[in-house]
């Protein structure tokens, strides 16, 4: 078959998500192939071309587009920006993998899968976590019965250093909650996501989202700039089987926990830490204990579940996976990777969230 012609939004030369995971992860599947990029400016997106070997760049999303040669868009710009270079590829006709949050809010996503529908796209989104082998791995150990009934969850994690006391001038967007790039969108969205993907829906959900750091400095300047996207927050709720579910995410606070996830149950427990809370990276390391068992035991991820080649500490393996879901999809009636429609659902919770933190008690 032909290779499928990629073109990404958003790809530089130094730094970004294209750049560290998006460009390795193609690289893994010979059947995709890096055709176009877009850049903030004509000259990143010159650099980023000639970096990465590519034939066509641009600084207009629409006329990456418009390319023939291009059949499936990447969005992997800054989360407030992605609404006019995704509704260029679904307006080109194209199919589409916008990374997630789709949109700064739920209303935009609505308008984005309205539009999609409209043109009956398909658009992929980035909800990698669900792809990830260690995390496929936790769901068919719970599948196969390892922990028993699940009785209940909990999460505590670090969300790194965004949303601390010092931020990047790179990362500045991220401290306005209007932008849609938040602690609760970003890693808690991730990792929600993939509580849901294994456990199934949240239900009576509870919620505290609290700024506890109003103002910050930028690392390069000095400056303090203020932030009013949250940097603490606390979920609970119940999932379809009565499993309980609390989830803690906060900055970073070094030393301290980067991610700890227990899944308690009647014949057992599993244990699954990491350096920090972007369970989407895929880069945690699991300990069991069943039938009995007194101590926890390493559980290492079987050869199986890694689909494609890489290390446990590589950026790109969990979207090389997620890429391989769209790949199936795209050349057959397989339903692996998430779409539009797995987001909206993401989204809707979200705002379920943000409304239940902001009920008083």
């Amino acid at each position: 078959m032909n290779k499928i012609g990629v073109g990404i939004v958003g790809l530089s030369a130094k730094r970004g998500w294209a750049n560290l995971a998006h460009v390795a992860a193609l690289r893994k599947l010979p059947d995709f192939e890096l055709r176009g990029l877009t850049a903030s400016s004509s000259q990143s997106a010159q650099e980023a071309a000639a970096k990465f070997g590519v034939p066509f760049f641009s600084d207009d999303p629409s006329a990456l587009a418009a390319r023939p040669e291009i059949d499936l868009v990447v969005v992997a710009v800054k989360v407030p920006e992605h609404r006019g270079p995704v509704e260029a590829a679904l307006n080109a006709g194209k199919s589409l993998y916008c990374e997630w949050p789709v949109g700064r809010d739920l209303a935009e996503a609505e308008a984005i899968a309205a539009l999609a529908a409209s043109k009956s796209a398909r658009v992929f989104v980035g909800l990698q976590a669900r792809a990830a082998p260690a995390l496929r791995y936790i769901r068919d150990l719970i599948l196969e019965g390892y922990v028993g009934d699940v009785l209940s969850t909990s999460i505590v994690a670090s969300a790194g250093p965004a949303w601390g006391r010092s931020v990047s001038q790179t990362q500045t967007f991220q401290l306005d909650r209007a932008n849609g790039a938040t602690m609760l969108t970003i890693p808690f969205g991730h990792t929600i996501d993939a509580l849901c993907w294994i456990f199934g829906e949240l239900d009576r959900i509870r919620s505290t989202l609290a700024v506890r750091r109003p103002v910050v400095t930028v690392i390069e300047t000095g400056e303090t700039l203020p932030m009013s996207a949250p940097d603490a927050l606390a979920v609970s709720g119940v999932f379809p089987s009565g499993a309980v579910a609390s989830i803690h995410f906060r900055a970073s606070s070094a030393p301290g926990t980067g991610l700890r996830w227990e899944i308690n149950g009647t014949k057992g427990t599993l244990l699954a830490t990491g350096a920090n809370g972007h369970l989407q990276f895929g880069m945690i390391s699991i300990c069991g204990a069943t039938g009995g068992q007194k101590e926890l035991t390493e559980l290492k991820v079987p050869p199986q579940y890694a689909l494609v080649e890489g290390s446990e500490n590589d950026y790109s393996l969990a979207v090389a996976h997620a890429y391989r879901n769209v790949l199936s999809d795209l050349r057959s009636d397989s339903r692996l990777a998430a779409t539009l429609t797995d987001a909206l659902v993401r989204h809707r919770m979200l705002e379920e969230i943000e409304n239940a933190a902001a009920r008083k008690p």
